[in-house]
């Protein structure tokens, strides 16, 4: 299952979910690294066997990976070499980093802005989370001069997808279950503010990518199927049919009942809707978690399915 892609010098890194972190170069797929160890293959294997999930380009071209149940690392990417920086084991502010999510960084490399989507849940139980609707999400900090996490934001509802404006002024937040992304403030008169950006969107949103335009890549893994009501809400408020929900069926049975329409949105910087790109029916790209452009393409990754998409934009 290909996640969180990224291109550097027309070479294509992507997690997987075998705990992999790929190189795939003129067509050639090949193992950069792992972070994890095996076995690897069912949803229990994946706390050992490791999540790959947010990747960036440091200032050094070295790529900055987060795992889901290990933590922040800085990988080489020609050699693999590994480097821990932040181990997901300790506790910060007293709360546990059970999902960490994605990351974003400053173009000089100090500060390193990641998402931990739950203290209580594990990645492998997101279902849950996002049934749960549970405000145990946090946005964090990491200064790699002084080596020190910090929180920014507590209570966070399934913080997902993370990304530095242009300016590098404020840090965008995806809350999943809420179907919005928060602003937070990082420097100049509004430091340490916060504000909606952009709410009641049309699907839950997940990663969050620059766009060229100067604007940001949204992708979006499910659709609202009505706007105006989520059954994501509506559970959340009513704890006691949910429960009843999970007494009957798993986890994968529910997701299976989500539609599979895919979805990617450009905004502008300031939070409207550019265009949108739509897979009614999930019959290219299903479950979409990201969309990464370089060099006039649109590459489209997904939690749940085996490849990546390519989309030219100069057709569009």
């Amino acid at each position: 299952h290909a996640c969180h892609c990224l291109s550097l010098i027309d070479v294509l890194f992507t997690g997987t979910a075998d705990g992999k972190i790929l190189r795939i170069e003129n067509g050639k797929i090949s193992t950069l690294a792992r972070l994890g160890h095996g076995p690897c293959g069912t949803r229990e294997d994946e706390p050992t066997c490791g999540r790959p999930l947010g990747i960036r380009v440091g200032p050094n071209s070295t790529l900055f990976v987060i795992d889901a149940y290990y933590g922040l690392f800085e990988i080489n990417p020609i050699s693999g070499a590994v480097r821990p920086i932040v181990n997901s084991k300790i506790p910060i502010e007293g709360k546990n980093m059970s999902f960490l999510n994605d990351l974003t960084m400053t173009r000089d490399g100090r500060k390193i802005y990641f998402t931990d989507s739950s203290s209580k849940w594990q990645r492998k139980d997101y279902s849950l989370l996002i049934m749960e609707a549970s405000d145990d999400g946090r946005l964090l900090e990491y200064d790699t001069v002084t080596k020190e996490v910090k929180v920014l934001m507590e209570g966070l509802r399934f913080p997902n997808g993370v990304q530095l404006s242009p300016a590098e002024d404020f840090v965008l937040v995806a809350e999943t279950t809420m179907a919005r992304i928060r602003r937070y403030y990082v420097s100049g008169l509004m430091k340490g503010g916060e504000d909606l950006f952009v709410e009641n969107m049309p699907g839950f949103p997940d990663n969050i990518r620059l766009s060229s335009s100067g604007g940001y890549w949204v992708a979006m893994s499910a659709i609202r199927a009505n706007p105006g009501f989520s059954m994501v809400d509506f559970l959340s408020e009513k704890p006691w049919i949910r429960r009843i929900i999970f007494k009957l069926l798993s986890a994968e049975t529910v997701i299976k009942f989500v539609p599979k329409y895919s979805l990617v949105v450009e905004l502008s910087n300031t939070g409207s809707y550019r265009r949108s790109f739509h897979d009614p029916n999930g019959m290219v790209a299903t479950y979409v978690s990201e969309a990464h452009e370089y060099n006039g393409h649109l590459y489209v990754g997904s939690f749940r399915s085996p490849f990546i998409c390519k989309l030219d934009l100069k057709d569009i």
